[in-house]
Order: C-alpha cells, then structure tokens, then sequence
C-alpha cells in the first residue's frame, strides 16, 4: 500500500489559504512576509523524487494547472501523475499532462492500494485533505510552519474534526523561523 502524505505550507494558526497567491487578501504570505531561506525548502525537493502520483482538489488544480506547466523546478511532478478529485470537473482527462479525474474519497482508498514504489502526495486542498483524514488515508503530514497569525482563511484541520494522534518522524527550524515538522499518523 502507498502511504498517502499531505504537505503544506501554513500559518502559525493553521491556515493553508493563498500561500503563494489566491483570493486571501494576504495572499503570498509565505514569500511575501517571511525572508527565503533555501534549506526550509529542502523537503519540497525530496517530496518531489519520493512522489510517484500528486493527488489535488479541484479548486487547486484550478490554480496549479495554469502555473506548474511551465516551472521547470515541478517538472518532476509535471511528468507524473496527477489525481483530481471532484465531481464538478467534466473531463476526464484536463490539460496538465498525465492528470486524471477521481469522483471521490473511495477512489484515492482504492489508488492507495494499488502497488508501487512511492508516495501518494495531496497538495493544498483544504476540503480534500479534511476529507481524507476523516477517512483515516492520511499518513503522513509535511508541514512548513511559517511564524505568521493570518487570522482567516481555509485551514487544515477543521472544528469538528477527528482526533488523531501523530508521531514526529522529523523536524528543523530554520533561520527565516519557519519550522519543517513531519508527523506520521498513528493509525
């Protein structure tokens, strides 16, 4: 079984909204108000020649699928495949290269237990990533913790969730203060 890890970038107060542009009138936070600091980013290479599948909300591949194409930094996950979740999208087949359309929770169930090398990877997708915690799919989480209060926005985890316990498999703070914490999911 492939092991299903969510990796975002988020506040101090758990928002994942708008980290590198979006709707959130803060929208950027994560260039625009912590200074770079190449070895916070270290993880995102490793996600990248680890991943063997992205698996995204609708409303980030409405984001990503215009951008990612071209950054010659995602052609690791360019080439890959990606895994839309949604019942609202028509295609079956978008755009970005390699993208597939799954209609629901079952189905990433079921792409989980398809063998293979490496790790499924879910991106932003606040509502996706909810639902699959919820579901007890997640595995593990790769967290970049920025030292930012935005206040508002969509957050990881929601009211009303499950209660999970988790475990640190790794963790760093870096000289910009974000913190690199990865928790795996005690199952």
């Amino acid at each position: 079984m492939r092991p299903l890890i969510v990796t975002e970038f988020i506040s101090l107060d758990g928002v994942i909204d708008s980290p590198g542009g979006g709707a959130h009138p803060r929208a950027g936070w994560t260039f625009k108000e912590v200074p770079f600091d190449a070895a916070a980013y270290e993880i995102k290479g490793r996600e990248q020649e680890e991943a063997e599948a992205m698996v995204i909300g609708r409303r980030s591949y409405d984001e990503f699928n215009p951008v990612w194409p071209s950054m010659a930094e995602f052609a690791r996950y360019n080439a890959m495949p990606k895994y839309v979740v949604s019942t609202s999208l028509e295609e079956t087949n978008p755009g970005w290269a390699n993208t597939h359309v799954l209609r629901s929770i079952d189905e990433v169930a079921a792409l989980k237990q398809v063998e293979g090398r490496g790790s499924l990877l879910v991106h932003g997708s606040a509502i996706l990533a909810q639902g699959l915690l919820a579901a007890g799919l997640v595995d593990r989480y790769h967290l970049l913790v920025f030292p930012v209060v935005l206040g508002s926005g969509k957050r990881l985890f929601r009211d009303g969730g499950p209660f999970v316990k988790l475990s640190v498999a790794e963790h760093e703070v870096y000289s910009n203060g974000v913190a690199k914490l990865v928790y795996d999911v005690q199952h």
